[in-house]
């Protein structure tokens, strides 16, 4: 599969669902700590969540990387939007506002 018919899986995915992750591993086994971090502030906050691990699709490591211009992972999609990564999420998760952004 070509990157440009990965984005548009990429595309999809994070339209179709309210909450999506791109991690190392799953959200059972999560396979390094700024994945597991961003699982666990997501688990806390209670709403229902997909994964996609990037570990077992290197055209989706790949893909994910120039769909959002963003060159880390874990990366976190609300409502089609692209929130940031782990730093960023701790982050708005500690002032509340990913709570709010993920409820709304």
């Amino acid at each position: 599969m070509n990157l440009d018919e990965k984005k548009k899986e990429i595309e999809a995915l994070v339209k179709s669902e309210k909450v999506v992750l791109f991690m190392k591993g799953n959200k059972m086994a999560p396979q390094c700590g700024f994945s597991a971090q961003v699982v666990h502030v997501l688990s806390h906050i209670g709403e229902p969540f997909e994964t996609r691990d990037i570990l077992s699709d290197a055209d989706l490591r790949s893909a994910i990387k120039e769909y959002s211009d963003w060159p880390t992972l874990p990366q976190l999609y609300v409502n089609g939007d692209f929130v940031g990564g782990c730093d960023i999420i701790t982050e708005l998760y500690e002032n509340g506002e990913l709570e709010t952004l993920i409820k709304a």
